[in-house]
């Protein structure tokens, strides 16, 4: 017994080395740093000295300072209202007899984004970017002003950004025209709900990308083949679109040229996983191989870009289709396989086109991922109240995604175009776009105009006594 016993363990040290070999040696992943980042130098500062209790019992003149230690830590203050009380005072000359026909001088009133109104521009801003970048519904809204100490009702605020619109609508339709003017667009939608008595209604919120310009936002009741005419007016160049008819028509004359999305095309086969996983992986793994190209000449030249397309992705490309023509007589009618195998046979040339320039992506993703602002926002909000209220959020969000594009901050983005808009040239107002907008505040006339207006000055006073 203990002869067999020996020999067990002798079997088993024996199995343990064996796997030990030819298992790799494990690693620990390697732990993240721990130390803290420093903090954004943006931020303003308010220092604080904290001195010994013998210092100040014996007084600083006993003691010599041989260092500092300085440790920060984030702290928050809560929001500031303030109203701002404009006083013009009126006069008249001393040296002159004063009668029915003398003359009264009084300063301007300052301008506002809404004329006569209550609220500056940094607040308009402010509702804006709480509305449709934070995605907070109007009773939020109101609750939160509310704490601060403003009632303010939403019907208020909505009466606000109606107005609004009517001030952004000329630098709006100056950067569709811009976008008109790319080489290639990138269009997708979303239905959204509009309030009506009985139930509510459907309509739908439309995006349009150009990239590196802009990305732009529009409404429309029908999703059809009018409302996208509507939208792209007498657009010519590549569309990026999934294989929805609504836009087959666009492609009819060729002015447009269809550009087919390669993600669209990989959900199918996703799809088909839990059916056919060996097939599906097949198709999944020649799609993956071509984002990886493309996300390895990513920012690359134009003509590396082609190169590396020719070189690599053309008989990806060729290889799935063939996998697709000898697939397509085994797959079973209406299966997820199957209908991923009719959607990119019937989408071929488009799903090629991105082999013949450069510049074309190879999906549609772009758009879907600019789409989600509204997606994400329909869930806070469920609705829109009517027609009106969807255009102006898609006029708003237009400027917000656009931001995000530009890397521009949106709310001293918006407070600084409310200051510029009511008297800015008509002739120039494309200059006030986030695409230029960079270089638009390097102008001395803008800085100009932003240093004369009281309200942006009283809206920054407090983060400019911060940082002094």
């Amino acid at each position: 017994m203990r002869g067999h016993a020996r020999r067990q363990n002798a079997h088993r040290r024996a199995r343990g080395r064996a796997r030990a070999r030819r298992e790799p040696e494990r690693r620990e992943p390697k732990r993240p740093p721990t130390g803290r980042k420093p903090l954004p130098e943006a931020l303003p500062r308010v220092d604080i000295e904290i001195v010994p209790p013998e210092v100040e019992r014996d007084g600083r003149d006993a003691y010599e300072v041989i260092g500092d230690e300085v440790t920060e830590t984030v702290e928050r203050r809560p929001a500031s209202l303030v109203v701002v009380r404009v006083h013009r005072p009126k006069f008249v000359r001393r040296d002159r007899e004063r009668n029915a026909e003398t003359e009264v001088v009084i300063g301007d009133t300052p301008e506002l984004p809404i004329e006569r109104g209550l609220a500056g521009p940094a607040l308009l801003a402010h509702t804006i970017v709480g509305r449709w970048q934070d995605h907070l519904p109007l009773h939020r809204l109101e609750q939160v002003y509310a704490r601060e100490g403003l009632p303010l009702a939403r019907s208020t605020i909505c009466g606000w950004h109606a107005e609004l619109h009517l001030l952004v609508m000329p630098l709006l339709l100056a950067m569709w025209k811009d976008a008109m003017g790319s080489p290639y667009l990138c269009a997708d939608a979303s239905g959204v709900l509009v309030q009506a008595p009985e139930k509510c209604e459907r309509g739908h919120f439309w995006v349009v990308v150009a990239p590196e310009r802009c990305v732009l936002y529009a409404y429309s009741r029908k999703h059809d083949s009018d409302a996208i005419d509507a939208i792209l007016g007498d657009y010519s160049g590549y569309l990026v679109v999934d294989a929805h008819s609504v836009y087959d028509h666009l492609f009819v004359d060729g002015s447009i040229v269809e550009v087919g999305c390669w993600a669209h095309a990989r959900r199918y086969f996703w799809k088909a996983l839990e059916s056919e996983p060996d097939k599906a992986r097949e198709a999944l793994a020649i799609i993956g191989e071509l984002f990886r190209v493309e996300r390895k000449i990513a920012g690359a030249p134009p003509g590396k870009r082609r190169a590396e397309r020719e070189r690599t992705s053309r008989e990806l490309v060729n290889r799935f289709f063939a996998w697709c023509e000898a697939e397509a007589p085994h797959a079973l009618d209406e299966t997820p396989l199957a209908r991923g195998i009719t959607y990119a046979t019937n989408q071929r040339k488009a799903l090629q086109r991105f082999l013949d320039d450069p510049q074309l992506p190879l999906s549609n993703n772009i758009s879907e991922r600019a789409l989600r602002r509204e997606v994400v926002g329909r869930k806070n909000w469920l609705f829109v109240g009517n027609d009106d209220a969807a255009e102006v959020n898609a006029a708003f969000v237009s400027l917000l995604a656009s931001c995000q594009m530009h890397g521009i901050e949106p709310l001293g983005y918006l407070r600084d175009l409310f200051v510029l808009l009511p008297s800015w040239p008509a002739s120039r107002v494309l200059e006030l776009s986030p695409r230029l907008w960079k270089q638009t505040l390097e102008h001395e006339d803008t800085q100009q105009r932003l240093a004369a207006n009281p309200f942006r000055r009283i809206s920054l006073e407090s983060l400019h006594r911060d940082q002094k």
